[in-house]
């Protein structure tokens, strides 16, 4: 009776022992599972932006101190190996983005004393007298983000341009003004101004100045500038320019438009125009530095 006893207890001890031991493997296994899975959420997915860039060439703040690094096309289609490129545009590969980086350098274009790392249209690849009038007007859309940004003495961020609509001497113009250059006014500069976006034009001074006088830089001044209402921080945005014969609008996250229609917008189109887009850093102050997120970029005529 006893060897029967000590038996049934030995058979219900190993039971228990045995179904614990089970218990414990599906909980190590349900675990190691659950593990599996997170470790591949946290894998992060890499992207390549996919901006064309045939049509654009770009200026960054290295240089030799006299004239600024310009890469055009096809040269431009290789920046993500091109060594001496690198360091002002590049690739962010988990967000799908090219990054301008820009400071203060010796290296600056005629009639500014800004640095920049930008893009400028070019209609034709690699040729810069093929340019459009507001007549023939111009669409462009861009998808972008502040990825950082240095702050002034007072704390607070310094600005920076966008994006741009840039005026244009032809060869003639620039002749029968007797300019060295084809420089003329931006008609559209777009800030990012301490998390907003801010929009500044040109207006013509004298609106009874002759052609041959409208085409002085010194003819157009600053308008009072405008705010849009949403504040984007540094957060993802999207920004449209459309063009036509006498007109301009500015869409930001499509939900909010400023409308030029104007006797300035007419008069304008004495110029020819090209499109800019990247980052245009607004200070000379020491240690200041800008990076900018573009993920998308278009162009339309």
């Amino acid at each position: 009776m006893r060897i029967k006893l000590k038996l049934i207890v030995l058979f219900v001890f190993v039971s228990v022992l045995n179904a614990n031991c089970q218990s414990s493997r599906v909980v190590t296994e349900d675990n190691t599972e659950t593990k599996t899975k997170k470790k591949k959420k946290k894998k992060k997915k890499f992207k390549l932006p996919e901006i064309d860039l045939t049509h654009w060439k770009v200026t960054t703040p290295a240089g030799d101190g006299k004239k600024p690094q310009e890469v055009s096309p096809p040269e431009i289609m290789d920046y993500a190996t091109n060594e001496a490129l690198k360091p002002y545009m590049y690739n962010d590969s988990t967000r799908g983005a090219i990054v301008f980086y820009a400071f203060p350098s010796k290296a600056t274009t005629a009639n500014t004393k800004y640095s920049r790392s930008e893009l400028r249209e070019q209609m034709v690849s690699g040729e810069n007298n093929v340019n459009w009038t507001f007549k023939e007007g111009g669409y462009m859309k861009g998808k972008l983000a502040i990825d950082d940004i240095s702050k002034d003495s007072k704390g607070k961020y310094h600005r920076v341009i966008i994006m741009q609509i840039h005026g244009r001497l032809t060869n003639e113009q620039r002749d029968l003004i007797g300019e060295k250059d084809n420089n003329a006014p931006p008609m559209l500069k777009i800030y990012w101004d301490k998390g907003k976006i801010r929009v500044k034009t040109k207006v013509l001074k004298n609106l009874n100045a002759t052609p041959e006088q409208m085409l002085h830089e010194d003819a157009w001044g600053d308008d009072e500038g405008f705010n849009f209402e949403q504040e984007v921080g540094f957060r993802k945005f999207t920004l449209e320019v459309e063009v036509s014969d006498g007109k301009m609008v500015v869409i930001l996250n499509k939900n909010e438009f400023k409308v030029y229609d104007n006797i300035h917008m007419k008069k304008w189109g004495i110029f020819e125009n090209y499109f800019k887009a990247g980052n245009y850093l607004q200070t000379r102050d020491e240690g200041a530095f800008a990076k900018v997120r573009y993920y998308d970029l278009e162009v339309k005529h």
